[in-house]
């Protein structure tokens, strides 16, 4: 039987930068673990506070951090991985779980710097985790247990919603769709929000509107049976406003270049993960 429950588990955190706290606290929100079963090392003495105020054990260094862990989960920026990883090589238990949302950075990268049949798990979350609403694509070397996918699983429902990939080639078009698709959805809000203020709304007023429009239009597609394109249509009267404006989004290439800007996402994320 699977264990659906993280309860005994000791989970150690390698960094606890915006991402790392957002699953630190996601979990405790979610009642998915406690602070007595997760320990942390930061090198940043203002995380450390902030952990220490959480009720987290903050370790003196990442090998006091990792030491009899069950899971490892790596949040560090990733030109850090070699360093980090070669330190810790003799250090973490073989059959510790490891998870790492370093972008860009492959199992191959763990494997190679740890040992061959660790149990590694490579998750490409969002900025949304932050609130408990964030999107995260995974998958894992074979060596990882059934068990381990479960707890898997319980980390990153408690950032959102979760989707697993059998090939590791997937995750960097995750990084290119919803890693970076929060930075589009910004830029198109911030886009929104001006051409509201240069038609004479307040800046504050247009900013309420415009992210309420959002907010409401991704619940309504949520909850929706019908595709987006079938939802466009919705709100697409012919000769109206929103037909006026979609014409000239049209014109301007935009639907073009979300596409252009998904696809270069997703290659710079395999930019990053090649040799160097």
């Amino acid at each position: 039987m699977l264990e659906h429950t993280l309860e005994g588990t000791r989970i150690a955190f390698v960094g606890s930068g915006a991402m790392g706290s957002a699953i630190i606290n996601g979990l405790f929100t979610a009642g998915s673990a406690q602070p007595s079963q997760i320990v942390v090392f930061d090198p940043s003495p203002m995380r450390q506070q902030q952990m220490s105020a959480v009720g987290v054990t903050v370790a003196k260094d990442n090998i006091e951090a990792v030491t009899g862990a069950q899971i490892v989960l790596f949040a560090i920026k990733p030109q850090m991985a070699n360093k980090v990883l070669h330190e810790l090589q003799t250090h973490l238990a073989p059959d510790a779980l490891v998870i790492s949302i370093l972008a860009g950075t492959p199992i191959s990268t763990f494997a190679a710097l740890l040992n061959e049949t660790q149990p590694i798990v490579r998750v490409m979350p969002n900025l949304p985790a932050q609130i408990n609403q964030g999107m995260s694509g995974w998958t894992c070397s074979p060596t990882v247990s059934p068990v381990q996918r479960e707890h898997t699983r319980i980390i990153l429902k408690a950032m959102g919603e979760e989707i697993y990939f059998d090939d590791e080639h997937y995750i960097d078009l995750v990084t290119g769709v919803s890693g970076s698709g929060p930075g589009f959805v910004f830029l198109l809000m911030e886009a929104c929000i001006d051409g509201a203020v240069r038609a004479g709304l307040p800046r504050p007023t247009a900013e309420k509107l415009v992210i309420q429009t959002f907010k409401g239009a991704s619940l309504y597609a949520a909850s929706s049976s019908e595709n987006v394109v079938s939802l466009r249509h919705q709100v697409t009267s012919a000769g109206g406003t929103t037909a006026a404006g979609l014409h000239e989004m049209e014109l301007g290439a935009v639907r073009a270049t979300l596409a252009n800007a998904v696809m270069a996402a997703y290659q710079r994320s395999v930019a990053l993960g090649q040799p160097k």
